[in-house]
């Protein structure tokens, strides 16, 4: 297990110090509330975020990127989630579910034809891996892609394809026939468009995240050229390794981003709150009570920041770091919804109206160790990884 880590680059200290005054002008507290209530994102909005060059923070620079950052790039998404998940979830469809992934694994024709419309913020990509009868367990996916005349032909359904309604493609996880029959053996990344006859979809109603709906994802004998397949057609049946790959790690000090933005912006709330209500003749945070809570969060907060980038920069650096993404991933998860639920009870009662963020703050934690490889998942991932 490596254990070196560094201070904060400068070029990350000021990308906070631009992004921070961009959240507080361009995302106050009505517009987070409006987006929350109607499930929604700014489009214009993020076309100025595309514009400073955020989303090619995972993108190399021959396609239109400013080099992979992982470190800045998980700082971007911390900053974001300090005005809700609305910028932070289509910057991460764009930079890491795109740019990412076909900067790792695509084609050279694909990485020509899609990362310098995903650098510009022109284009989004969703993920395809959850089913109706498949969560956790991914190599079981029941989706079939077959070969057929040249063409793949895709038939099945997918589940919790977040944000598929506005997304170009849907990065899709599908059981392949061929050689292989092992359960890892059999499996093949297909870029499936959207709009592409066949597919259809319908929302699923959810309680956090709701930068967009989730949506339910049927393909109905889809029928697309075998360029489609994520790498090309080489890479037939070679999707265990992608998923399990560099890629994953990084989806996890994604994820952990999230949470770990919103705990800070639901801390911070809470803090500026507690220093400004009085009761009993004074502000509520000089009573020992709320002090001891939010110092324990902000206590908490801390471990989960050296966790977060630890993490990070050891992908950064492309150093092995399953462990410790998988441990940043349930950490923060966990501890994060600690935070938000302490934060909660020292706003009192207005922590449960729609008048500060905490309200979405909780909601938006409260599915961290769910979402994006549960807090059992990851868990069961170490056990195996330290042989246990």
């Amino acid at each position: 297990m490596t254990h070196a880590f560094a201070p904060e680059p400068d070029h990350v200290t000021e990308l906070r110090r631009q992004l921070s005054r961009w959240v507080a002008e361009k995302m106050p507290r009505e517009k987070r509330r409006e987006w929350d209530k109607a499930h929604t994102w700014d489009r214009a909005l993020f076309r100025e975020l595309a514009e400073m060059g955020l989303i090619g923070l995972t993108i190399p620079e021959d396609y239109g990127g400013q080099g992979e950052d992982i470190y800045a790039a998980a700082a971007v998404i911390e900053e974001l989630c300090q005005g809700g998940p609305s910028m932070a979830g289509p910057f991460i469809h764009a930079a890491f579910y795109g740019g990412l992934n076909i900067s790792e694994n695509g084609s050279p024709e694909q990485k020509v034809a899609l990362l310098p419309k995903l650098a510009r913020g022109e284009m989004f990509l969703c993920y395809g891996l959850s089913e109706p009868n498949v969560g956790g367990d991914l190599p079981s996916v029941e989706t079939r892609v077959r070969r057929e005349g040249g063409e793949l032909v895709i038939t099945g359904a997918k589940r919790w394809c977040t944000g598929a309604d506005w997304s170009d493609y849907i990065y899709c996880l599908c059981r392949s026939d061929g050689e292989a029959d092992s359960r890892h053996g059999n499996l093949t990344f297909v870029l499936v468009p959207t709009d592409a006859p066949g597919v259809s979809m319908q929302p699923i109603e959810h309680v956090n995240l709701r930068y967009t709906a989730s949506m339910d994802v049927f393909l109905d004998e889809v029928r697309l050229p075998e360029s489609a397949i994520v790498g090309g057609p080489d890479n037939w049946n070679k999707g265990w390794q992608m998923l399990a790959g560099r890629a994953l790690d990084v989806e996890k000090i994604e994820i952990t981003a999230v949470a770990y933005g919103i705990a800070r912006a639901a801390l911070e709330e809470a803090w500026t709150y507690a220093q400004e209500r009085v009761q009993f003749g004074k502000p509520i945070g000089k009573h020992q009570a709320i002090a001891h809570k939010l110092v324990t969060a902000r206590t908490k907060l801390a471990a989960c920041r050296h966790m977060l980038y630890h993490a990070a920069w050891l992908a950064s650096q492309h150093q092995p770091c399953s462990a410790e993404t998988a441990m940043a991933k349930l950490f923060v998860a966990d501890t994060g919804v600690e935070i938000a639920l302490a934060c909660q009870q020292v706003i009192g009662a207005y922590g449960l109206s729609d008048a500060y963020d905490i309200e979405r703050n909780v909601r938006d934690l409260l599915g961290m160790p769910i979402v994006g490889g549960s807090s059992d998942m990851q868990k069961n991932n170490l056990a195996r990884m330290w042989r246990l």
